[in-house]
């Protein structure tokens, strides 16, 4: 479907906690919320993003360590795009806990050009993208993984603004790092496994908290592109090291310069 170019922006801040549920438990809960949360306007969907990075992974290296302020830079849809199809490019901060997102509606084209080659897209002149500017100088990111999962929002019946998602299908890659590729790629969690986000812009309804600690369902340190980095990219780049350790020790005659 085509969509225009006109740029909007948006602004998101809030608190995010993430949990790891068996699909048995996510019935359970979504049971027992029935009569406070209902789905959202989106209600079930596909997301599809590629996550930018500095050529050493520096990005997501400092975020593992969990520092008090951290940044991702990431173009996502919520389609498998075509040139002239919105996309959104965001950049996402978490401060002592609080979470802002900020985004900005390009097309594909725009979005791409902008990204890989810093042209900037026409009628775009905004904070936000101000903002991506500055960042994308900064760090001098390129694209380093592609992440896809299905989602499932539920929103509250008395405030809207409480969100409650579940992701499963989470599927990665880092190569072939283009939107308009489609989906595929490697599963980061179990079939029986499902990542629900709590989104609040305050303090837990109290109702919620109660509900979840009788459930005995607790807050989990989880991050999708984190988890793949660690579990996939890491180990390959450690094998890698390893490999041209080797090599330099076989130049050298069996001695290593450290």
């Amino acid at each position: 479907m085509k969509t225009t170019a006109i740029p909007i922006q948006e602004v998101f801040k809030r608190t995010e906690k993430k949990y790891l549920l068996t699909r048995r438990q996510m019935e359970v809960l979504q049971a027992a919320m029935a009569d406070r949360m209902e789905p959202d306007v989106y209600g079930k969907y596909s997301i599809y993003n590629i996550y930018f990075d500095t050529p050493d992974f520096s990005l997501i290296r400092t975020s593992i360590e969990k520092p008090v302020y951290k940044e991702k830079i990431r173009l996502r849809s919520y389609c498998a795009p075509h040139a002239d199809d919105s996309v959104f490019l965001e950049l996402k901060k978490k401060s002592e806990g609080v979470v802002g997102k900020r985004r900005v509606t390009l097309t594909l084209k725009e979005a791409e050009r902008y990204l890989l080659w810093r042209i900037y897209p026409e009628r775009a002149d905004c904070q936000i993208l101000h903002e991506i500017d500055f960042a994308l100088a900064r760090y001098q990111v390129v694209p380093a993984a592609y992440i896809a999962y299905d989602r499932e929002a539920l929103s509250g019946i008395e405030d809207s603004q409480l969100r409650i998602t579940f992701d499963e299908n989470i599927t990665c890659r880092k190569t072939d790092l283009k939107l308009e590729q489609g989906r595929y790629g490697i599963s980061l969690l179990e079939e029986e496994l499902i990542l629900m986000e709590i989104k609040i812009p305050g303090a837990m309804p109290v109702w919620l908290a109660e509900l979840l600690s009788e459930m005995e369902i607790f807050p989990v340190s989880y991050s999708k592109y984190g988890t793949y980095y660690k579990q996939y990219i890491l180990p390959e780049q450690y094998l890698l090291y390893q490999e041209s350790l080797q090599r330099l020790i076989q130049v050298k005659g069996g001695v290593c310069y450290a």
